[in-house]
């Protein structure tokens, strides 16, 4: 990720590459013969008051705007939260896609994006769910060509939360010589010369075993490994099958294909 400058408004402008991964939460929407919502989790805990929780927003959201019947929710974590991969925002998009089909709102895909961008800034990106190429504050989002199918991918998140907006006041923004679809265009081997996130030394300066994270991925063959936006999730992207033996003791790990 790409931090730019500082807006009058206090964000920040920003260059970012998002990519679709396959680690997935489970969400399920039923419609209910009682009017209101219920709303239910189980698998990994995310701490909070489940009243605020992005999903119930996106439905209360929608029942502002729609006629929409009660409904019952399950939310069913997998991704972990505070690990830079959306988790949280794409829970949110998805409940949205989910309502406007079981309660055929036939809501149009721009106005879809809007809704969601009341949710968050990344929120937009899982609407469509496809490689996109994020400015603005991460808002605005281009379509990118961007095939990563042939590489697997190991994502680690060590049991570390960064605070964003602590994270961004550690940055010294500034313009960058190259944009990111430019870099990313080239061979992904090249990109471990050229492709930075600037929240990476800041990070790993406060938190060390981050980098460590990362080195080892590296020494595990990895031809590119990177920290998830603000963090801590690390992951890296190797060309073949990542060793069977690859440990992170204390962190979540995931191995999947890209």
């Amino acid at each position: 990720m790409s931090v730019l400058r500082r807006l009058s408004d206090g964000m920040h402008a920003v260059e970012t590459i998002m990519f679709p991964m396959g680690i997935r939460d489970v969400l399920e929407i039923i419609p209910a013969k009682d009017k209101g919502i219920s709303f239910e989790m189980s698998g990994l805990n995310i701490s909070g008051d489940r009243k605020g929780n992005l999903v119930m927003r996106a439905c209360e959201l929608l029942a502002s705007k729609y006629p929409l019947s009660g409904i019952n929710i399950h939310l069913h974590k997998a991704i972990p939260a505070g690990a830079g991969l959306g988790g949280g925002s794409s829970d949110a998009a998805f409940a949205l896609s989910l309502c406007n089909a079981i309660f055929n709102l036939n809501i149009e895909m721009e106005e879809m994006e809007d809704l969601a961008a009341q949710l968050g800034s990344d929120c937009p990106f899982f609407i469509k769910n496809e490689p996109a190429f994020a400015t603005g504050t991460g808002n605005k989002l281009s379509r990118i060509s961007l095939d990563l199918s042939a590489y697997h991918v190991v994502m680690v998140k060590p049991d570390i939360h960064i605070n964003t907006s602590e994270a961004y006041s550690w940055i010294i923004p500034s313009e960058k010589k190259r944009s990111l679809t430019e870099i990313i265009s080239g061979p992904v081997e090249s990109w471990k010369y050229h492709l930075v996130n600037d929240f990476e030394e800041p990070v790993f300066e406060r938190f060390p075993e981050i980098r460590l994270i990362k080195e080892k991925l590296y020494e595990s063959g990895a031809i590119y490994a990177s920290m998830t936006g603000s963090g801590s999730g690390v992951y890296g992207i190797f060309k073949n099958s990542p060793p069977e033996d690859i440990r992170f003791e204390g962190s979540f790990m995931w191995k999947g294909r890209l």
